[in-house]
């Protein structure tokens, strides 16, 4: 439902708006002309979803993975429904993260401008920081030294900042009557200086292809403007990656089933190893090191051919389960074989009530540590999936977000949280109070803390430890369906 809502953009006047009277074609219909198969990968499709923009209903941009001529192909696009295409905080933070994909993956981007600029009245959240707007051009710039090209439409307006992405792209197509590119529109310049001027006039098609040479191609139809991008693509050199013939196993069990296998408890009370073989060809899995660290599952398995080493919660990252993922992920990084986490980890324990516990505590702790310095070091591409509880240090040691693994996807039913709404620590009795006012703090914090917020502390934590308000705010790379693991 949330997916279909994000998908109607700026709503149905707005659509008319675009499609109608501007005769352009919605966002997914030009990734569909553009695209080999019109298939492709949405990244955070969610984002800005339910944020404080007003009524904004998305992010205003879409960016995914696909192919164009058998290359694999980052692609950024602006969905003019939603405010003409103004850029929003969000909208920012999608297109850095989109950016930073094709940088890591060293793939083609490609740009669909179709944008008003930034948002004015939120200046201060778009302009001034390091990882603000202006670090789009920054990395087009980059990309451009290392060697990883760049094309772009103007198919619409484009404006103030959205100016830069097509004159900084390594060939760029504009499209008759509808695309135009300046850095104020006919209403500021009329208030500058009185002069009355068209669109097409001041940065239309035909005076940028024929006389700014600002475009490099002219096209007289969307249509004919994503053929030309293609065969734009088709000269850039960008060999498409080799595709291995050999044939691959499906499970032995239908991974239809993943979706009741989806932990809704986050006690890690089910064997990992049931979604396993609903995952990995063959159901096929060499694990490491099988009994020793019993709650973290380690082993070897192909995902659509691919060999991967997979590190899997099964219960409390312990001290052996950790020391076992530490020596799992340096395998991993010394043999070049990606790591595919699967995260569901299990709610930070109550503080220790003896020695002993303080004890067995701090021994955990260090062989977190060691854990966390392994993946944080291993130079292999990392795919987090958060199954289940993304909660506490665990998740570090799993590869959350805060680790930079190169994809992470959530399932519907997880949760990402600081600790687990369900254990906060309860109120001690009178007296047991490790400071003077701790029992009011924390009578304060179970019952409603937050004056601003009409619920208590406890549905506010619950709400904000959803898969769908981290998604919402780019803490990851999408929602996917359990079923669909597999191919994503």
């Amino acid at each position: 439902e949330l997916l279909e809502r994000v998908k109607k953009g700026g709503g149905e006047k707005a659509v008319l708006r675009h499609t109608q009277r501007n005769k352009k074609l919605f966002v997914r219909e030009r990734l569909r002309l553009l695209l080999d198969d019109r298939d492709f990968l949405e990244l955070s499709p969610l984002a800005g979803l339910d944020m404080p923009y007003g009524d904004v209903p998305a992010a205003g941009v879409l960016t995914g993975i696909g192919r164009i001529c058998g290359a694999w192909c980052v692609f950024i696009a602006s969905d003019a429904t939603v405010k003409g295409g103004t850029i929003y905080p969000i909208g920012v933070k999608k297109q850095l993260r989109a950016q930073e994909i094709a940088m890591e993956n060293r793939l083609l981007s490609v740009h669909l401008v179709d944008s008003g600029g930034a948002f004015l009245p939120l200046q201060s959240e778009l302009f001034p920081d390091k990882l603000h707007g202006g670090r789009i051009f920054y990395n087009e710039a980059i990309m451009s030294a290392m060697g990883i090209p760049q094309v772009a439409v103007v198919c619409g307006s484009c404006v103030a900042g959205g100016a830069y992405v097509p004159t900084m792209a390594e060939e760029s197509v504009i499209i008759e009557k509808i695309g135009t590119l300046f850095l104020a529109g006919p209403p500021l310049v009329k208030a500058a200086t009185g002069e009355d001027v068209s669109p097409q006039d001041l940065g239309g098609a035909t005076l940028h292809s024929q006389i700014s040479g600002c475009c490099d191609h002219f096209a007289p139809s969307e249509e004919e403007a994503y053929e030309c991008i293609r065969n734009v693509v088709s000269t850039l050199n960008c060999a498409p990656l080799a595709e291995e013939d050999r044939e691959h196993d499906s499970p032995l069990y239908s991974s239809e089933e993943l979706l009741g296998l989806a932990p809704l408890d986050y006690g890690c009370t089910l064997p990992v190893k049931l979604i396993l073989s609903r995952l990995v060809d063959g159901s096929r899995f060499q694990e490491f090191k099988a009994n020793y660290g019993t709650t973290l599952v380690t082993g070897f398995a192909h995902v659509e051919g691919h060999l991967v080493g997979i590190v899997a919660s099964n219960g409390e990252l312990a001290h052996d389960a950790a020391l076992k993922g530490s020596h799992f992920v340096q395998l991993c990084g010394h043999r070049g074989i990606p790591i595919l986490f699967l995260q569901n980890t299990a709610p930070q324990p109550v503080g220790p009530a003896s020695i002993p516990q303080a004890e067995a505590h701090s021994n955990r702790l260090k062989a977190q540590a060691s854990m966390m310095a392994a993946v944080a070091c291993a130079a292999v591409p990392k795919i987090t999936v958060v199954i289940g509880g993304c909660f506490g240090s665990d998740s570090h040691a799993m590869c959350g977000r805060s680790f930079s693994p190169n994809f992470l996807f959530l399932w519907p039913n997880a949760r990402v949280a600081l600790v687990d709404p369900r254990h906060l620590p309860t109120v001690p009795q009178a007296g047991d109070s490790a400071w003077p006012g701790e029992e009011l703090e924390l009578k304060q914090l179970k019952a409603n803390a937050f004056k601003p917020v009409q619920y208590s502390a406890l549905s506010r934590l619950e709400e904000e430890s959803s898969a769908f308000y981290s998604s919402s705010r780019l803490w990851d790379d999408g929602i996917i369906l359990p079923q669909d693991t597999r191919k994503v």
